[in-house]
């Protein structure tokens, strides 16, 4: 999907991403957890490889919710996303990364993560 954002609609949307963002990352690090005992001891309370799948499998849900509605998945650890926008006649990625708990930065296009601004 090639959707473009404005400042507003990609803020309205910071309720939910906030809520599915905080829950990916505490999957994340259980299944951090959980694969790394298993590596290491073979055995983990947290359960076994049916439930690092699992882990794996609502990951994946979570990031294709973002996915669906034209927010770039940029990394996953940490998370970072980009919503597609333009700003003052030029493309940009209004930037939002993992621990910000508002949409306050942007970056041009061709500059990426080391362009970050804040937003006017």
């Amino acid at each position: 999907m090639d959707r473009t954002f404005t400042v507003e609609e990609a803020r309205a949307l910071m309720p939910v991403l906030l809520e599915r963002a905080d829950a990916f990352v505490t999957m994340r690090g259980e299944l951090a957890e959980l694969a790394y005992e298993l590596r290491t001891t073979g055995t983990s309370e947290a359960g076994g490889l049916a439930e690092a799948k699992a882990y794996e499998a609502r990951l994946e849900e979570i990031l294709g919710w973002f996915e669906e509605r034209g927010i770039e998945v940029k990394g996953v650890a940490p998370l970072l996303v980009d919503f597609p926008a333009v700003l003052d006649g030029m493309r940009v990625r209004l930037c939002w990364l993992e621990g910000d708990r508002d949409l306050a930065w942007y970056h041009r296009d061709e500059l990426g993560f080391a362009g970050r601004r804040p937003l006017p």
